[in-house]
């Protein structure tokens, strides 16, 4: 019975001390606002900005970023004679809901304090009805992004009524982009580009690309150069992000461990790097890769800023294929490769599939590329990985205006169907 009472006694002291130090700030909406993005539609004023990990401690009284949980703030003035409602789901479709997000920080032997954190929680998240001539603000619970954060804030109204605001944020505190595709655009401004004012020239200047990405030494063919975006860059980094494409990080010791425990014990990784290859004289600028279930399984792409413009709007020319599974080499340190899906169109047509359904693609289109390879006479990689391909290279147009999927328009340039199925091959 004594030992029953002291342990009783020690869960309750441990419980007051946890009480005790539950403390959090108070909310200050002009602090908000230092990196805050605002956007106007009509009468509707929506402005979002993103939280670094030390202000979300102070003002939720916890560490929140530990434990995957990212606080997005939002304002909306609604200006408009109709109501709307806020589609928190466009914001991450796998948000927490404020109870959820509290429970994931709750403290150990703590009752009282964690049932102040849930109320707090709920008190700041926003509420989802916006009021005609209203102004609501407070937070959505999303998903920890650690590098860059892109998304849609969906306002609904009545019948099929509604407006989109896109927001595309850098995470406080995160090292800055360790690729060099902003960098590249930014001395471009200075630089004599090929300008391009049809759709004809255009077309003439991707069909004169390489057709493949190279080794270091600028000789060796590597993957096919099967890709051809225009547009802003940042329409065009949206659609990736929104989609989940994640940055690839640079391969040092810590990304090296990553990958490690990734690869033996199953951990998510997210970022994992990508070797380089190069296009232009230099690797790639930015390289951004879609996650699976384990390391060894992924979508990955690289992607080169390109010496030339579209009446004036970027184009961004890359490579993309799948991972499928890792294997030994004796070509690179570390000593492993992944190895890539031998129907490299495949990774290609999952591409435009998973863009277009970002809302941010108008156009899209082939253009001749590589040239046709199949599946008995393939060609080779640099690290020897064989590939088959209808040779085209997919075309794609972005725009800030959302666009659904059954809107997108089609250029009647080049059809698969042309060359890959008349070589269709019996075994």
């Amino acid at each position: 019975m004594c030992c029953f009472r002291a342990l009783a006694g020690l869960l309750a002291g441990l419980c007051l001390a946890a009480c005790s130090h539950y403390e959090y700030r108070g909310i200050n909406e002009a602090n908000l606002l230092g990196r805050a993005q605002t956007k106007v539609q009509g009468r509707v004023e929506v402005t979002a900005t993103l939280l670094n990990a030390k202000e979300s401690s102070a003002l939720f009284g916890t560490f929140v970023n530990d434990t995957g949980v990212q606080p997005v703030w939002l304002r909306i003035r609604n200006n408009d004679p109709v109501d709307y409602f806020l589609y928190s789901i466009s914001i991450d479709p796998e948000y927490f809901s404020p109870h959820e997000a509290a429970w994931k920080n709750h403290f150990t032997f703590a009752a009282y304090s964690n049932v102040k954190m849930s109320s707090i929680f709920r008190q700041r998240a926003i509420h989802p009805f916006i009021p005609a001539g209203e102004t609501v603000s407070g937070f959505v619970y999303t998903r920890l992004d650690e590098k860059v954060k892109a998304f849609t804030v969906d306002l609904k109204t009545e019948g099929s009524k509604g407006k989109s605001f896109f927001f595309y944020f850098h995470v406080p505190g995160a090292e800055a982009e360790s690729t060099g595709l902003k960098t590249v655009l930014e001395k471009q401004k200075n630089s004599e580009l090929t300008r391009l004012e049809s759709r004809k020239e255009l077309r003439r200047w991707i069909e004169r690309l390489p057709p493949c990405v190279f080794g270091k030494d600028g000789v060796t063919p590597a993957d096919p150069l099967n890709l051809v975006m225009i547009g802003k860059i940042e329409n065009i980094m949206s659609a990736f992000i929104m989609r989940g494409w994640k940055p690839a990080e640079s391969t040092d010791l810590g990304a090296l461990w990553k990958m490690a425990k990734s690869f033996f014990f199953g951990a998510h990784y997210l970022y994992s790097p990508v070797s380089p290859l190069y296009l232009f004289g230099r690797s790639q600028d930015l390289a951004l890769q879609k996650a699976r279930e384990t390391i060894n399984e992924r979508n990955h792409l690289r992607l080169w800023a390109a010496p030339a413009r579209f009446k004036g709007q970027t184009i961004i020319v890359g490579q993309i294929s799948r991972d499928i599974g890792v294997r030994l080499t004796g070509r690179l340190s570390p000593p492993t490769t992944h190895v890539i899906d031998p129907e490299v169109d495949e990774a290609r047509w999952y591409l435009e599939q998973d863009l277009v359904l970002s809302q941010r693609v108008t156009t899209l289109g082939l253009a001749k590329g590589v040239g046709f390879a199949s599946e008995m006479e393939p060609r080779h990689n640099l690290m020897g990985d064989p590939y088959y391909t209808d040779g085209l290279r997919l075309v794609i147009f972005f725009s800030d205006v959302p666009t659904s999927f059954t809107k997108v328009k089609l250029l009647p340039w080049e059809n698969p169907e042309d060359i890959r199925y008349l070589y269709h091959e019996d075994f």
